[in-house]
């Protein structure tokens, strides 16, 4: 009953609000895990633009066989691609293959530093998906749909548990390059309230845009308008009862709070030298291995769900020298998180995703239009076979599942779709995809709409 009890009883209570929701308020989670969680957290990997999966995790000896031979007629006929109009020829990967770690996971020599954590990774290489085009085959990878207007993979994570740090969002974006063609709306709400869409963080000026006091005004004054401000939405909340002037107010509330928790979590200059040589990361530039370091600090945090995009994977033409490139970027700092997550025992409790919107066709587009391999050969788009890969968070170490035929052109077995997928990371996150619903429209809503299954192969 005295000064450690009152102190015990504060600590409680801010946990139970970081954990749980408010039932009366419609802004926050109402939702308990359907059974026990694998996961708690997710660090979901986008590559914009698709790397080509055959140069990295699917080897074909076959294909390497036929390079430069005419795609086959049974497969050119009546085939409908992005942009490659004339039969091409088939284009095997010019780079070497290894078997890595006791998993005996066969990586490309592009990924050597992620071969150094085979053993921790469940690769899945007979994904596939329904749009080859790039914003709507975007949209479907992490909304479920190909159209605009549907809460984001994130969000929905956040809707159905809410985040663990009252003084961060519950979801977080890091963008390296360009915002992918489908724009914000990869980490949109949707028809969910907008307080679970995903909140970007930059790497220069503002951490998050406005955070900052404007010159001249001190904390205590940005205090008192906020607290006014929601006085004000709280008189109109409790007249019309409308969900977005609760967000609102939490939003304010949330980005007051943030003003103090945000600057010390983007400042990576903290960090030891050894940790910074581990990701390749710098202090004060903009990097994905900045980022990756930083998903490190923000799901240390309680932050539930971190999304990172990094542009530059569209590789229509000259995918030796830009694979190369590309992979020089992100090899490393990706091993790095792995590695770093399983060191500071986060590892089991985070999921780690890696994946991109399609994958890459097993025949040569280039910019003369040949169909021929020659030094400027790419890869156009490909929806009915990719691969994608994930880590930690009750996912199978060291373990491959399904395969695609001999030239990597169609699944050959078991075959993974994009709604099978969510279905199965939800499941990691002890969520039932059929049981996240959200009212819309008098219809119960899910990520998955009526597909879905989760693949139980994948789980450890």
């Amino acid at each position: 009953m005295g000064v450690g009890g009152m102190a015990l009883s504060t600590l409680l209570a801010q946990e139970s609000l970081a954990s749980n929701t408010l039932k009366s308020d419609a802004t926050e989670s109402t939702h308990a895990t359907h059974f026990e969680p694998r996961a708690k957290n997710v660090i979901f990997l986008h590559m914009v633009g698709a790397p080509s999966h055959l140069d990295l995790y699917d080897y074909k000896p076959e294909l390497q066989r036929l390079n430069g031979e005419l795609v086959p007629d049974h497969l050119w006929e009546g085939l409908r691609l992005a942009f490659i109009r004339k039969q091409p020829s088939l284009l095997g990967s010019p780079f070497q293959f290894k078997k890595q770690g006791e998993s005996g996971l066969e990586l490309s020599e592009l990924i050597p530093q992620l071969g150094e954590v085979a053993d921790e990774l469940c690769l899945v290489k007979s994904l596939h998906t329904e749009h080859f085009n790039h914003a709507p085959a975007q949209l479907f990878f992490q909304t479920g749909f190909e159209r605009f207007g549907r809460p984001s993979f994130g969000s929905w994570v956040n809707y159905g548990l809410g985040s663990e740090n009252q003084n961060l969002p519950g979801f977080v974006v890091l963008i390296t390059g360009q915002v992918a063609g489908a724009g914000n709306s990869l980490w949109g709400s949707g028809f969910l309230p907008s307080v679970y869409q995903g909140v970007e963080f930059r790497s220069q000026g503002d951490p998050v845009l406005f955070l900052s006091n404007p010159q001249g005004m001190s904390p205590e004054d940005r205090e008192s308008i906020i607290s006014g401000i929601n006085r004000l939405n709280r008189f109109q909340l409790a007249d019309v009862g409308d969900p977005e002037i609760a967000t609102r107010i939490k939003q304010y509330e949330l980005a007051y709070r943030m003003q103090t928790a945000v600057p010390e979590l983007m400042d990576v200059s903290g960090e030891p030298k050894h940790i910074h040589e581990q990701y390749g990361s710098e202090p004060g530039k903009a990097s994905f291995a900045n980022n990756c370091l930083l998903a490190r600090r923000l799901v240390e945090r309680g932050v539930r769900f971190v999304q990172l995009f990094d542009q530059g994977w569209d590789h229509h033409g000259s995918v030796k020298s830009n694979m190369i490139k590309k992979c020089q970027q992100v090899d490393q700092p990706i091993a790095a998180l792995i590695k770093d997550l399983k060191q500071r025992g986060l590892l089991d409790d985070t999921l780690v995703v890696w994946g991109a919107e399609f994958g890459r066709t097993p025949m040569v587009q280039d910019t003369s239009n040949t169909g021929r391999v020659n030094d400027r050969a790419g890869r156009d788009h490909h929806k009915d076979a990719f691969s994608v890969w994930m880590a930690g968070g009750g996912a199978k170490k060291g373990f491959s599942y399904g395969k695609t035929d001999d030239i990597g052109f169609h699944v050959a077995d078991n075959p993974m779709h994009v709604n099978d997928f969510h279905a199965t990371l939800l499941h990691l996150l002890g969520m039932d995809h059929k049981q996240l619903t959200f009212k819309h429209q008098g219809l119960d809503m899910r990520l998955t709409g009526v597909a879905g299954n989760v693949i139980h192969d994948v789980i450890a």
